[in-house]
């Protein structure tokens, strides 16, 4: 899609887009202004100072976490090649972009839906208008109902990111954006209420802080069944078993990327405490900084014995692998425990990533392996280093959460594939999705990316 005129009737074949904004049109219009008497008269209350106080680690362990979606731009970029480089920045900008509105026009009130089946519920523009639940206190958390929403915004853009990943380099743009819509405005939101919404898992006893399931195993075996839909790069396998290594172009950027991500999950373990105890919000950043580092420990000496090398994106990799692995139990597992969840994760991550590609699942960056593999071991760690839930739920939740994931995202998958394609031509795939696509160069002053 090199000229205006073809992105503007390459649109015309997403008819799913038009329709869900011709559906929410009518929710356009102003709301309510907020019920300013009874704010001030909370404000003239003694809990409000810990109410502020809670509030605003909630919004700035929100904005944490969105830094960790410059983080995932980071880390695909730099593990990719210079060819593709703004495809997936652009990729990730529309991902964050849509992630938000679509939470707010369908996925924050269907993941949250108080009074519901158990296992699905429609959704709504946030689901309450201004007058009503502004403020949301409990025994446990305070905060107002639109910092509530924006965290949870954050985690559900995730989802959708690690996806990104995985089918780097060969998907075709406007394919893609379909795909991430779908999946973050609709499938992701029903394996999230579940539990955070009190469904059947919640009610059966199944325990994941911050999402070590329901965002990183939903969002690796969503991006497995995508992959395994779209088919392995160009070159990447060949005869007689052998893997032909296609190598990042910036380990620089790769590493840049694993350490924004490693800040940004203090927000999103942090955050997922939901007030700013002192105790609570401090044991958590010290059980994930514990995992991330055990993880990178794991990682490199496992690596460094198998491949006789030390290989530094599997280093970068262990640290996501603990921090994934952690984020189901932070706030429970022990400090000695997470330093063993963390040396699980990344030794796992690096059998895992081998085993993937001896069976020809092409995953540039290792997503399948840190959030699918490692986010099932961190549930199942919850049961073994902590007693805030038991193994057989732990494991009926996180394969449950995990098979929903794949399936949806397979039949997605396949059901674009069959309508607008998915996958770019073998000419576009060899010059670079970045001309193809785009028309543009990431580095166009340095060796021209379509020759690299």
């Amino acid at each position: 899609m090199k000229l205006r005129s073809q992105y503007l009737s390459s649109w015309l074949k997403f008819p799913v887009i038009f329709a869900l904004l011709a559906a929410i049109s009518p929710l356009f219009g102003q709301d309510e202004a907020p019920p300013y008497e009874s704010y001030e008269a909370f404000a003239e209350s003694g809990g409000f100072a810990l109410f502020t106080v809670n509030n605003l680690w909630l919004l700035i362990s929100a904005a944490l976490v969105f830094i960790m979606h410059l983080g995932f731009s980071c880390v695909e970029t730099g593990l990719t090649q210079s060819k593709n480089t703004v495809n997936i920045l652009f990729k990730n900008l529309f991902i964050i972009s849509i992630g938000v509105v679509s939470y707010a026009f369908y996925g924050f009130n269907a993941m949250y839906p108080g009074d519901f089946n158990g296992f699905f519920a429609t959704g709504s523009w946030f689901g309450v208008s201004n007058d009503d639940m502004t403020l949301m206190t409990d025994a446990y958390a305070s905060y107002t109902w639109w910092t509530d929403f924006i965290f949870q915004a954050m985690f559900a853009a995730t989802a959708a990111t690690i996806v990104s990943g995985a089918v780097a380099e060969r998907i075709k743009l406007g394919s893609f954006m379909v795909y991430a819509a779908l999946l973050v405005t609709f499938f992701y939101p029903i394996t999230g209420s579940w539990q955070w919404g009190g469904g059947w898992l919640s009610e059966k006893g199944f325990y994941d802080f911050a999402g070590s399931s329901l965002v990183h195993a939903f969002g690796g075996f969503a991006a497995l069944a995508a992959v395994m839909v779209l088919g392995p790069r160009s070159g990447k396998y060949l005869a007689g078993g052998k893997v032909k290594p296609i190598l990042g172009h910036s380990m620089p950027l790769a590493a840049i990327g694993v350490f924004l991500l490693w800040l940004g999950w203090y927000g999103f373990n942090g955050g997922s405490v939901l007030s700013a105890d002192p105790l609570l919000v401090s044991y958590v950043f010290t059980t994930t900084s514990l995992a991330a580092a055990a993880g990178a420990l794991a990682a490199m000496i496992v690596s460094w014995t198998l491949l006789k090398k030390p290989d530094l994106s599997m280093g970068l990799n262990g640290v996501l692998a603990g921090l994934v692995g952690i984020t189901a139990g932070a706030d429970s597992i022990s400090m000695m425990g997470s330093i063993f969840t963390g040396l699980i994760a990344g030794a796992l991550v690096v059998f895992s990533i081998i085993f993937f590609d001896k069976i020809k699942i092409d995953d540039p960056v290792g997503a399948i392996s840190v959030h699918g593999v490692c986010g099932i071991w961190g549930t199942l760690a919850v049961a073994i280093f902590s007693d805030a839930a038991g193994f057989g739920i732990q494991l009926i939740g996180t394969l449950s959460i995990s098979a929903f994931a794949f399936i949806a995202s397979f039949i997605l998958a396949m059901l674009i594939k069959v309508t607008i394609g998915i996958r770019v031509s073998a000419d576009e795939e060899a010059e670079g999705l970045d001309i193809g696509e785009h028309g543009a160069e990431a580095y166009p002053d340095f060796t021209p990316a379509h020759k690299g």
